[in-house]
C-alpha cells in the first residue's frame, strides 16, 4: 500500500469514528492525512470507496460477531447513533449512485450482518437459515436507520439497552 493511501485510510478511520460518514469531507480527510485530496479519487474512487476501505481494514481477518451475540446490536446502534448511518447501512434501503460502491457496500453488509447470523442459524439447525438471517439483518438495519432519521420519536428516545432487548426478543427464532 502506498504511503499516501495509508495516511488517507488512517485519517478517514479517525474522522469517521469521531464524526461519522456524513459529517466528514474529503478535504478534511486529506488535510488530516497531509496529502492532496485528489489522492482519494486515485486510490479509493470516492469518499464512499474510502469509507468502505476503512470498514474492510477495521473488520480485519476474522469474522465479525453475529447480531445476536451479546453487545453486538448495542455496539452497532451506538455507532449509528454517534456517527450516523454510513453507506453500508444505507445500502440496505437505497442504492448508491456509484454501482461499484453499492456492490461493495452490499458485500460489506452481508459480511458484517447477514453471513455471521446465517452461520449461527445453520449451526443451530434453524430452517431457512439464510433467508431468516436476511430478514433479521434487514429488520435491524431498518430499526437503526429509523432511529437515526428521527422518523420514529419513541424509537429515538428509547434507551439502547431496552431497544436491543426488544429487538432480540422480536427477531430471535
Amino acid at each position: 500500500m502506498a504511503r499516501g493511501q495509508e495516511l488517507l485510510l488512517t485519517a478517514a478511520q479517525e474522522l469517521f469514528a469521531e464524526r461519522g460518514y456524513e459529517r466528514v469531507t474529503t478535504r478534511e480527510i486529506a488535510e488530516r492525512a497531509g496529502v492532496d485530496a485528489t489522492l482519494i479519487a486515485r486510490y479509493f474512487g470516492s469518499k464512499a470507496g474510502l469509507y468502505l476501505a476503512s470498514l474492510r481494514a477495521e473488520l480485519g481477518d476474522g469474522p465479525p460477531p453475529d447480531l445476536l451475540q451479546p453487545n453486538r446490536m448495542a455496539a452497532l446502534l451506538g455507532r449509528v447513533d454517534h456517527r450516523g448511518p454510513g453507506p453500508v447501512f444505507q445500502s440496505a434501503v437505497h442504492p448508491h449512485e456509484d454501482e461499484d460502491v453499492q456492490a461493495q457496500a452490499r458485500e460489506a453488509l452481508h459480511a458484517r450482518l447477514v453471513t455471521p447470523l446465517a452461520e449461527r442459524f445453520w449451526a443451530a439447525g434453524v430452517p431457512d437459515a439464510q433467508t431468516r438471517a436476511e430478514v433479521v439483518a434487514a429488520a435491524f438495519a431498518g430499526i437503526a436507520l429509523g432511529r437515526a432519521s428521527g422518523a420514529f420519536p419513541a424509537l429515538e428516545k428509547l434507551p439502547a439497552d431496552e431497544l436491543v432487548a426488544m429487538v432480540q426478543e422480536l427477531l430471535t427464532p
